[in-house]
């Protein structure tokens, strides 16, 4: 059980008002009230008033009474839909295989895994002995030998939540490095355990962020921490058996802009210390067999400059877009990094996106016309393939890959009809072999279901694309209800994938639909650099002109459709509510960024400075602060016929702070009164909601349940 109190209510039938401070609840005929206590900013001549700043007082009893009266008054306004809600959650729950395997990965003498067990949250992170003559990884749960490294059941006992930041076994064997986070806020504590006793060393480090990297003999351990405004910013050397007040600094980040990250190349022979902001890199190595010794740049930094490196051999390759805007693969020198010798040339249209090097093959990853793929380069050729795939709308990607020296790779494949697939490539012969895909259990087949590609037409004319599935015949019995979603932000990509839960909308004739919206990576860099600072209102305009796209070509009606977006996609959400309210039923906006503009202007809150090269910086500009503010959700609510929505909150976010959707709801409240909220805290998480994976379902059982209220389906 969670932290947040999920009463439901059942003998609190009367009419109950209390004034709590800042707060007055009403209970349970009517949503509860936030105060108005006004607070001013001026920045650029420009005074903004906000009425429910105190909000971001965390510690303030005041602020917790308002978050848990919305609870409340959420739990009671959604208590018609419990009963659909578990039955959600069985569906979800009955067409998952509870006691699972991943498929084993090898490294060294050892496969390497995790299991389910039924009625357990978290994985068990095993390995067992690679057998004598044995090629094939193991496929049962039950290994003779099966050695436990880590059981999240048992590091989670007592907590409310709990996550693993960092799973990283020495190079050999002997050693794991992992640490632990039970709040949420993405920061873990660092431990050590010895995998030949079992026992843990006395060694612990506080407050680490993301990412270890092990020295090749096992004595020492390079981490991670951040500043006051939770910047990873420190590369530490940790001596094996002595206490951390004696680690030592290795980098540090000056630039505020930048975040750092450190890891070990595949092949085991370099520490590697990236340091990157949104829009230039600048790495660093130095040999795992001499901890000790001083870093080497690859290259400094150039603004705007982008670029990772793998070593291969007696080079390091370079991933870079220095006169490539969709990116270039050169090489250097391993033993004296310098000049840069092209491999792969630019290719405008065809978007590189990583590298990975083993022994005798090269394989990179890339998109093309919205869609991911694999390229194969042997060692010392100039030749290469790719790899073909049989369906129109697909994600493939690497998955799994410690081993160097191999001829053979694992990659991940999927599809909005089919599962997540496990294969095994010989890059030589090009042969594949599936080693798993997903259960779904009730017999899912999958020719029950069918995916689309279609496109909108944005205001300017460029033409946006949009993954689509359905179940089979839904499209020809004309309008349907519909859930869309959309990110658009950071480059990142939402591929067509397969859904366990989403199966529970499809199974009632809802349709499921993927924007594919500018600010995003879907068609390459032109396609984010379309989407980001003084163009960011493309991603509103794309996602409208696909809801509407939708309505038109009669998949749906503006009553029947949904909106979904979460993070940077939950401004999204916010932003084309107050665009086009009209366009949408409903809108579910989870863990939402929606008062973007004061988070941008304030530097000492977590990403504010590093974020800065996506959104622009609304301190040095005028420009970019009356941009900003003229599509910020927040500063934008108007006495308007909203749609439903459904807004999620993580008390420990430490990414999108939970004052953000709080003041928005209140806000909404106040300025158009007339309309359906809901917000929802997560009272002992974060960013990424519950942590277990029976909590994680009920989670998505109750969003999906008030979806299919809204749609009319319940």
């Amino acid at each position: 059980m969670t932290a947040v109190d999920r009463r439901k209510n059942s003998g609190s039938r009367g009419n109950r008002t209390g004034n709590l401070g800042q707060v007055t609840i009403q209970t349970p005929d009517s949503p509860p009230s936030a105060t108005q206590v006004p607070s001013e900013r001026t920045f650029h001549g420009d005074t903004v008033t906000d009425e429910y700043a105190w909000l971001a007082e965390k510690e303030d009893p005041r602020t917790t009474a308002y978050l848990e009266a919305e609870n409340t008054w959420t739990e009671t306004a959604t208590a018609h839909l419990a009963g659909l809600r578990d039955t959600i959650f069985n569906e979800i729950k009955g067409r998952t295989l509870e006691t699972d395997l991943s498929v084993p990965s090898r490294k060294g003498g050892y496969w390497y895994y995790t299991r389910t067990v039924e009625g357990k949250q978290y994985g068990i992170h095993c390995r067992v002995a690679v057998q004598p003559g044995r090629t094939d990884p193991p496929s049962t749960t039950d290994q003779p030998g099966e050695q436990v490294l880590l059981d999240g059941n048992e590091l989670a006992a007592g907590h409310d939540f709990f996550a693993l930041g960092t799973f990283d076994v020495s190079v050999d064997g002997n050693l794991l490095a992992y640490s632990t986070d039970h709040t949420g806020d993405e920061r873990f504590t660092l431990r050590i355990k010895d995998l030949r006793t079992g026992e843990l060393y006395p060694d612990e480090v506080p407050d680490t962020s993301y990412g270890t990297a092990w020295s090749s003999d096992g004595s020492a351990l390079f981490y991670v921490t951040v500043d006051e405004a939770w910047r990873p910013h420190r590369i530490w050397r940790h001596k094996l058996g002595r206490p951390s007040s004696e680690d030592v600094i290795v980098y540090e980040e000056a630039d505020e802009r930048f975040w750092v990250g450190v890891g070990l190349t595949r092949s085991e022979k370099f520490i590697v210390i990236d340091s990157g902001s949104k829009i230039t890199s600048e790495v660093r190595v130095l040999s795992a067999d001499a901890p000790e010794s001083e870093p080497v740049v690859i290259a400094p930094r150039e603004q705007g400059v982008e670029y990772s490196i793998e070593h291969h051999g007696h080079r390091f390759l370079i991933l870079h877009n220095r006169g490539a805007e969709d990116f270039a693969v050169s090489w250097t020198s391993a033993d004296a990094p310098g000049e840069w010798v092209e491999l792969i040339p630019h290719e405008p249209g065809t978007r590189l996106e990583s590298i990975d090097a083993f022994a005798r093959h090269i394989v990179i990853s890339q998109r093309r016309d919205g869609l991911t793929g694999l390229r194969v380069i042997t060692d010392g050729s100039t030749d290469s393939y790719e790899m073909e795939f049989p369906e129109p709308l697909y994600a493939v990607g690497l998955s799994g890959n410690p081993e160097y020296d191999t001829a053979t790779v694992r990659i991940g494949y999927t599809s909005m009809i089919t599962p997540s697939s496990v294969f095994d490539v010989d890059l030589t012969t090009r042969s594949m072999v599936l080693r798993k895909q997903k259960p779904v259990l009730g017999g899912y087949d999958p020719a029950d279901y069918e995916q689309f590609r279609e496109w909108a037409t944005a205001p300017d004319g460029t033409r946006v694309p949009i993954s689509i599935v359905a179940r089979r015949g839904v499209r020809e019995r004309g309008p349907a209800p519909l859930l869309l979603y959309g990110y658009g932000s950071y480059e990142a990509s939402i591929d067509p994938y397969f859904s366990v839960a989403r199966l529970s909308l499809l199974d009632r004739g809802v349709v499921y639909a993927i924007a594919h919206i500018r600010g995003g990576g879907e068609m390459g860099r032109r396609w984010y650099e379309q989407g980001k600072i003084l163009t960011k209102r493309n991603t509103f305009t794309d996602f409208v002109a696909c809801a509407q796209s939708l309505s038109r070509d009669g998949w749906t009606t503006p009553e029947l459709l949904v909106a979904r977006g979460a993070s940077a996609g939950g401004l999204l959400m916010g932003a084309v509510a107050n665009l086009a309210p009209e366009a949408f039923a409903g809108i579910v906006a989870e863990v939402p960024f929606v008062d973007p503009l004061t988070s941008i202007l304030d530097p000492s809150l977590p990403l504010t400075v590093t974020e800065w090269e996506e959104w622009g910086n609304p301190l040095e500009s005028a420009e970019v602060y009356a941009y900003m503010k003229g599509y910020s959700p927040y500063e934008n609510v108007a006495k308007l016929k909203y749609p439903r929505l459904l807004v999620m909150a993580g008390l420990n976010d430490t990414r999108v702070l939970y004052h953000e959707p709080a003041k928005w709801v209140a806000r909404l409240r106040a300025v158009a009164p007339d309309g359906d909220y809901l917000l929802k805290t997560e009272m002992g998480a974060g960013h990424s909601g519950p942590s277990g994976r029976y909590d994680s379902w009920r989670e998505e059982a109750f969003v999906l349940s008030w979806v299919l209220d809204v749609l009319h389906l319940a």
